[in-house]
């Protein structure tokens, strides 16, 4: 009203109440105005305050995952061994065939033969070589989970002591 807004004084230069304005009406407004400010600055102290809650939340379920996450991939690290070679095939009716090998087992341990001693696949030869006829300890990798197999070396139908193909894993 007539300029006066939230801080202009509502007094003359003598101090006493101005003539040209509603004193008791910008007074009331200035108190309604005032009194919804102070309302705003509330509600937004709580949305700030269920801002920093929800964010705190999602980082924490985040760091909680993240850490879930390391320790799952940690137990896999740990529970299953690093394989060094494949079975790409298995002949029906071969040693291999009727152990329990399967095509797409990887290699863990193959007797004395682990991923710390392989070279090539002429160290598996060597081993199945020396084993004919006795059984072989051999532990794959099969859909996740660590499989043990008693592979007995022998002389069959097919070609070969075991019936099946093994190649080396490129690592």
């Amino acid at each position: 009203q007539k300029g006066v807004g939230m801080h202009e004084p509502l007094v003359d230069a003598e101090g006493f109440p101005r003539a040209d304005i509603d004193v008791y009406q910008v007074r009331t407004a200035r108190h309604n105005i005032i009194c919804l400010q102070n309302d705003h600055k509330a509600l937004m102290k709580q949305v700030e305050e269920a801002l920093h809650k929800l964010h705190a939340r999602e980082k924490e379920k985040h760091a909680k995952d993240e850490a879930e996450a390391l320790a799952e991939a940690m137990s896999q690290n740990q529970s299953l061994p690093q394989a060094f070679a494949k079975v790409n095939s298995v002949t029906p009716g071969s040693p291999a065939s009727i152990s329990g090998l399967q095509v797409d087992d990887e290699i863990v341990e193959f007797g004395s033969v682990n991923v710390n001693n392989f070279q090539n696949l002429q160290n598996i030869a060597t081993v199945v070589q020396h084993s004919e006829g006795r059984p072989l300890s051999v532990t794959v990798i099969r859909g996740g989970r660590r499989v043990h197999v008693g592979l007995t070396p022998k002389r069959w139908a097919g070609k070969g002591l075991l019936g099946c193909n093994i190649i080396p894993l490129q690592r």
